[in-house]
């Protein structure tokens, strides 16, 4: 039978179920990648699991996201990644060496390989040809401990693409494109894979971009096919004899379809505070900006900075912007010199900042209140920035660096000039040397952990009844900033469960923290619309609330990330079977669910009593056995701990 390319490589890979869509199945997990912000807790639990190295082929931690440094946390954290990759076995990319999915792509993809990381934006690395999937720290540790990763079988999406770019327009309003048509959760239980002879003209890099926001449409993962594009990007690296060929079979069949005609696209611009809110830029032509920041996972091309170089070469930003240019890995930046494009940037009036994530989760750069700010991140929802009252909007570098030169927002077809072109040189200056390799097997190393590091929380079992007050009533599309921010006063806090706790919900309602301490033994309920969880894979939205007391989430449906880490951390996730119900719950109503352990073992109908309304909602779990198993032990580490005293009991 003529397969696709994720066909391919899920069937390479699969050592559990059968590829049925909606079948639970279990990869077989060749890479996984980290980053500081939850690799730290990653850390903390795959010491927690008693294995003394990493069993994948190999495993990488960055440090890319809090690399402010206003106090002794993110320093002690550096350290505390450094020694355990050196005691666990992984690579360690130093601070300042750049944003993981850049860097993974640049020195680690491998077509057709498996990657699983604690970054929602892991998916980036579909560009190369590989499954690469983002998850909760939890799932990533156990992989690292050589588990297999389960996941409901998606669908595969083919989006055909045909036709070739017009000038100005680029990777971003592709991506752009797709979540114009379908929005932030038009890829849920999706695998999404391009092919067509569109793909001609895009660039490894350019399908990067695309791959990356493949997030923001809530797809499991991106799959590009590896291709000549894909051997010219490995071959620049150093890394030629990585590459393999990896095509769908001629009239290989997708379980849905989508057309793009590049040709047809102009550019776009997601509105604030949603990257599926995206108009035709001239719509919003002649809003005034105040920044205008380039870089970032989703723009981290060597060619996406040299584009906007062009564009401001010879000119000046306009006194009002706050031009910012985020180099997205240390060879990239070295690139960016040894071309003049740097350069041509600086004399511009650009700010330039180091190799990381910086804006892009908060750390740093933040707008003014209220004022318009274009960027080429991933994401634009409310407060992401670290600004509260933000204005963010997402777009392309040609949109970025235009509209820097004009403080307004500016369709970059409106400049009189050509539109400037790039050619991707054959060979790069490489930069390996801030890559820690792993030590080797047996050398002794303890880790090194500062005041800032806290074990972590004990979590009970699943108790026999739930009863407490709904503390919290959400709409749709809440997503994880949302729920558990980023930004520099909070990343800091992420090897620090009762510390970081603090801010949980705090972007909706900063109330919730006192309320929910006031309960933390009772336990509490939060009630959602539909996609609750959406964004970052971050797992520290479903622990730092269940540490504070939360013990289900009902919600219309749940984003695949955060269903994931709700179960992960053993709080019940139930979805209305009538929607209807979800409008009768009011915050403050106290929910009780009787028997609930009966209930979730037996099937996956639980009844709710509204007992301040006397009212009974019919709801249902949307687990898995194995993630109803985790929610009775009350956490996937009290379950595997469980698993191996009856192991060691047994023999």
């Amino acid at each position: 039978m003529a397969k696709n390319v994720t066909q391919k490589l899920i069937a390479s890979h699969l050592v559990e179920g059968g590829m049925r869509v909606g079948e639970e199945i279990g990869l077989k997990i060749d890479q996984t990648l980290t980053q500081d912000a939850t690799g730290t807790l990653v850390m903390l639990e795959f010491e927690a699991l008693g294995i003394p190295r990493v069993r994948t082929e190999l495993s990488a931690q960055y440090v890319d996201h809090n690399l402010f440094q206003e106090d002794f946390k993110n320093p002690d954290d550096h350290l505390f990644l450094r020694s355990a990759c050196k005691k666990f076995g992984l690579w360690y990319s130093r601070p300042g060496n750049g944003v993981s999915h850049p860097v993974h792509m640049e020195r680690f993809g491998v077509p057709g390989k498996t990657l699983l990381g604690s970054d929602s934006h892991t998916c980036a690395a579909g560009s190369l040809g590989m499954l690469a999937i983002g998850a909760g720290g939890l799932e990533v540790a156990m992989a690292m401990a050589g588990e297999p990763f389960h996941i409901k079988m998606p669908k595969i999406w083919g989006v055909k693409l045909v036709g070739e770019l017009p000038d100005w327009v680029s990777a971003k309003d592709v991506i752009l494109e797709m979540l114009r048509r379908h929005d932030v959760d038009g890829g849920i239980g999706k695998i999404i894979e391009y092919y067509g002879p569109g793909l001609m003209a895009l660039s490894a890099m350019d399908r990067h971009v695309i791959a990356n926001m493949g997030a923001e449409l809530g797809a499991t993962a991106t799959v590009f096919p590896s291709d000549e594009a894909v051997k010219e990007f490995l071959k620049s690296q150093g890394r030629g004899d990585a590459w393999r060929e990896i095509l769908a079979d001629e009239n290989a069949a997708y379980d849905e379809h989508t057309e793009i005609n590049l040709s047809e696209l102009e550019p776009l611009i997601a509105l604030p505070s949603s990257p599926g809110n995206v108009v035709p830029v001239r719509e919003v032509a002649g809003r005034e900006i105040y920044q205008s920041y380039i870089g970032s996972s989703a723009n981290p091309g060597l060619r996406d900075f040299a584009i906007a170089a062009f564009i401001v070469d010879g000119k000046q930003v306009h006194d009002r912007v706050s031009f910012d240019v985020n180099p997205t890995s240390r060879q990239i930046l070295e690139n960016m010199i040894e071309l003049g494009i740097l350069g041509k940037l600086i004399r511009a009036g650009a700010r330039l900042h180091q190799a990381g994530c910086g804006g892009c989760i908060g750390m740093g750069q933040a707008p003014a209140t209220g004022r318009i700010s274009l960027r080429t991140v991933p994401r634009n929802f409310p407060g992401r920035s670290g600004t509260k009252e933000d204005q963010v909007y997402l777009c392309s570098p040609e949109t970025a660096a235009a509209s820097a030169l004009t403080g307004v927002i500016t369709d970059p077809r409106m400049l009189d000039m050509a539109y400037p072109r790039f050619k991707e040189p054959e060979t790069n200056r490489l930069n390996t040397e801030m890559l820690v390799p792993p030590t080797s097997e047996g050398a002794p190393y303890e880790l090194e952990k500062g005041p800032n590091i806290k074990p972590l929380p004990t979590l009970e079992p699943l108790p026999d009844q739930l009863e407490g007050p709904v503390l919290l009533k959400v709409a749709d599309n809440i997503s994880t900033d949302g729920i558990m921010p980023a930004g520099a006063k909070v990343l800091s806090l992420r090897s620090n469960i009762p510390e970081l706790s603090k801010f949980a919900f705090s972007q909706i309602d900063e109330t919730y923290y006192a309320r929910a301490m006031g309960c933390q033994k009772r336990g509490s309920f939060v009630v959602g619309g539909a996609n609750y969880g959406q964004g970052s894979s971050r797992e520290h939205a479903a622990l730092g609330p269940r540490y504070l007391g939360l013990k289900a989430v009902l919600a219309k449906s749940f984003a695949r990330i955060h269903l994931q880490n709700l179960s992960n951390f053993g709080i019940l996730p139930l979805t209305f079977v009538d929607p209807e119900d979800c409008k009768k719950i009011a915050q403050g109503d106290v929910l009780s669910i009787p028997d609930v352990r009966n209930a979730i073992r037996k099937g996956n109908r639980v009844r709710v009593i509204n007992l301040t309304k006397n009212e009974t909602y019919e709801t249902e779990h949307p687990m898995t056995p194995r993630q109803v198993e985790m929610v009775l032990a009350g956490s996937l580490i009290n379950l595997v701990r469980q698993k191996r005293l009856n192991l060691s009991r047994n023999n």
